[in-house]
């Protein structure tokens, strides 16, 4: 068993409790930031005196030499040590001698593995981002394709007015715009180093944090060398951020499934991202979306966890502490995953636009703009809401929509009725006439598409 702090102890740690107490197999995951954290704690320490620059270099070409063979498969990470930074000393140690026992001067594990987590979260919000950004881009080509495809949009789930799908798409085009924005949010927020802060009271050595922090590409050390150490408050705005993500992949699926069913036929999901039925021939199942929708669980599990595990722990660093790394790792995995499996399915997806239309029409979704006709022929609108509802009704017992009931009958209601009931209410210009800003209206809507154009080129 590979230790850095056998020095107290007499007996060796019981296997069990030393398997429990172990880290190393997932906090391998940190190899990179462990190295590169340890070149920038070498480099200010050599800048500061406490080392050589002879042993910086000697100890420099070790760590790189261990990140080369790590990264080719010549040196492998193994269970005989007890966390990522062992290994790393260890390797250094048996290559270097006695110049890689200087490696920790001025260091404790605590700030260590404080930097490592701190590192790997920041490299993979900027992959989660561009993630975010890929699926971003497919929803604005979509957005593009179909600013005259019209839709019934929805409230509890009832047809109420007729929207594009350009429209649609364009609210979760805000949901992920927002995901990025709180994604960049955290990771400026967190980007302090440290590195520096020791156990949890600092060191005597002579350290320069400013540079440390400057070498590895933060705006400056940390402020509290106690918070510094027990600080996971970026964990759990990752993993909020991320669940949010995922909310809004849920909603996405579900509107998904229910366009696949029978029911609705908005869609047709490509074959690449469904399956059959081992008994049904004629089933085709949503199954990725139903995935990301089920896969949502399990990062909101994430988050509680790491709420739950933090909530008693008082200053500073307890070993409680080593729990937020799994469930990072399992939930930002999680997450990358389904945005890319999610932009593949809609980027395949065939939308029935005709589908679209009819539902819209025999949804009576341009019952408002009926209303609406009868209040510009002077009708207050309390009575053409009645009228409305009543033509409705007739619409319903005859199995028609409003475009195809027949003039008489609109005027056996309200002699306010002309022929040019049936432009008012026609799809084309129950959309088109919507042009405030953030509308369905083909003008207002262009202006939205170039602005989200702009800002995916910024």
């Amino acid at each position: 068993m590979a230790q850095l702090w056998g020095g107290r102890f007499t007996k060796e740690t019981d296997k069990l409790v030393y398997n429990f107490n172990a880290s190393i197999s997932f906090d391998q995951k940190f190899y990179k930031q462990d190295i590169m954290g340890s070149k920038a704690h070498v480099k200010m320490l050599a800048k500061q005196g406490i080392l050589t620059e002879e042993e910086r270099d000697q100890i420099l070409e070790g760590l790189d030499g261990i990140l080369r063979d790590v990264e080719n498969g010549s040196l492998e990470i193994t269970p005989e040590y007890e966390d990522i930074h062992s290994f790393v000393e260890a390797n250094l140690i048996d290559r270097i001698g006695d110049p890689g026992k200087k490696l920790h001067t001025g260091r404790s594990r605590n700030d260590q593995v404080a930097l490592d987590m701190k590192l790997y979260v920041r490299d993979e919000i900027d992959e989660i981002d561009g993630e975010l950004k890929t699926l971003l881009q497919e929803l604005l080509s979509l957005m593009e394709k179909n600013v005259h495809t019209y839709m019934p949009g929805f409230t509890h789930l009832q047809k109420a007015q007729p929207v594009t799908l350009a429209h649609h798409i364009g609210a979760y085009f805000e949901m992920f715009r927002r995901d990025r924005e709180r994604m960049a949010d955290i990771r400026k927020r967190m980007n302090l180093c440290p590195l520096g802060a020791g156990a949890l009271a600092g060191t005597t050595y002579p350290l320069d944090r400013e540079y440390t922090a400057q070498l590895l590409g933060f705006d400056g050390p940390t402020r509290n060398s106690m918070d510094s150490v027990s600080d996971r408050d970026y964990v759990i705005e990752l993993l909020s951020a991320l669940s949010t993500v995922m909310m809004h992949l849920s909603r996405f699926s579900e509107e998904i499934i229910l366009w696949n069913s029978n029911e609705y036929g908005f869609v047709e999901i490509d074959d690449a991202y469904s399956t059959g039925s081992s008994i049904m021939p004629q089933k085709k199942n949503p199954d990725i979306a139903e995935l990301l929708r089920g896969k949502t669980g399990r990062v909101y599990g994430a988050l509680m966890s790491i709420l739950t595990t933090m909530k008693g722990i008082p200053l500073a660093y307890n070993k409680d502490m080593q729990e937020d790394k799994e469930l990072t790792f399992d939930a930002i995995d999680t997450v990358k995953g389904c945005l890319r499996l999610f932009a593949g399915m809609i980027s395949t997806m065939e939308f029935r636009r005709e589908v679209m239309e009819a539902s819209a029409k025999n949804g009576f979704t341009n019952a408002t703009d009926a209303a609406d006709y009868l209040v510009n022929h002077g009708v207050p609108f309390r009575d053409a809401h009645g009228i409305v509802g009543r033509l409705v009704l007739l619409c319903i017992d005859r199995g028609i929509s409003l475009d195809e009931l027949p003039l008489e009958e609109y005027q056996k209601l309200s002699p306010a009725f002309q022929e040019d009931i049936y432009e008012a209410v026609s799809m084309k210009t129950c959309v088109e006439k919507r042009e405030t800003y953030g509308a369905p209206g083909p003008e207002a809507m262009e202006k939205v598409i170039r602005e989200n154009r702009k800002y995916l080129e910024g």
